[in-house]
């Protein structure tokens, strides 16, 4: 399905029943809103690994301007902010109340501004693997340099010069950094993952390329306004979002509750899927 808002058309699906059956009553889950990373990828990597919360949540998905199903735009509005005015469009345009808002990687970001900027929107927030300045990248830059292998090494260069060109060349970054992003990687699992995706390079380009919008920005001044419960999950041998980012945001975030997965690494929706939705689940119903 498809929304046009703003200036651009944002592809969205929903999964689970909203309204079911309790007793003699009709109960209302719920909405969820996932929101995936990247930048340059699309929500197809939530599938079905997130289904079994349609349990307690009816889940929204959508992609970023420009990347997966969602239109094209101008490249120079591939930004942070863009993403947050979009994800808020689309939550008035489906008619939403307060969400359950779950953001992953760069989709934490997202998140975290949304629920910074429209605290009204949102009723729990979940951050998932993620950093609220660009701190991260400089620190990325340097495991891999140490610890990443030759081929690792040659497509984080490409990764951080922004010079991206097709999806294949994506391809073959997360093919090469799979086994970073998980702890326990699968390649087989990685592989079915990587071939249902639509991989959009310029967004990538623009967040990690030399005077790229992840590695200026900073939510630390911003957090602070978060009014919303929030849960923040990490995972320890997380390569890209250490968990020392999480625990910032924790701090920064009164009244948060924090989570350290201690069998993960970004993924922790690869490594731990059980206890990732169950903590999800729990945290939704609280």
């Amino acid at each position: 399905m498809h929304a046009k808002l703003r200036d651009t058309e944002l592809f969205f699906d929903i999964e689970g029943t909203g309204l079911v059956p309790d007793g003699d009553v009709m109960r209302q889950r719920p909405v969820a809103m996932v929101i995936h990373g990247g930048p340059g990828g699309d929500h197809t990597g939530f599938k079905p690994g997130m289904s079994p919360l349609t349990d307690t949540l009816q889940l929204v998905y959508f992609d970023h301007r420009g990347q997966g199903g969602s239109a094209a735009s101008d490249p120079a509005r591939y930004t942070l902010d863009e993403n947050v005015e979009d994800m808020e469009a689309l939550r008035q345009h489906l008619g939403l109340g307060p969400i359950v808002s779950i953001g992953t990687s760069y989709g934490g970001m997202v998140a975290m501004a949304h629920a910074a900027r429209y605290p009204a929107a949102v009723a729990r927030l979940i951050l998932i693997v993620t950093a609220a300045h660009g701190g991260f990248v400089p620190l990325a830059e340097q495991f891999v340099r140490e610890h990443g292998n030759a081929e690792q090494q040659r497509v984080c260069q490409i990764l951080w010069d922004g010079t991206f060109q097709t999806p294949a060349q994506m391809m073959e970054y997360y093919t090469a950094m799979g086994p970073l992003y998980s702890h326990h990687y699968n390649p087989a699992a990685g592989q079915a993952s990587r071939s249902r995706a639509t991989y959009s390079p310029e967004p990538l380009n623009r967040a990690f390329g030399p005077g790229g919008v992840l590695r200026e920005f900073d939510l630390r001044p911003e957090l602070p306004r978060i009014t919303a419960p929030t849960l923040i999950l990490a995972g320890k041998y997380d390569w890209i979002c250490p968990p020392s980012f999480s625990e910032e945001i924790h701090r920064l975030i009164h009244g948060s509750h924090y989570r350290l997965f201690l069998d993960s690494s970004h993924s922790i929706r690869g490594d731990e899927p059980e206890a990732l939705n169950a903590a999800i689940r729990d945290f939704a119903r609280a």
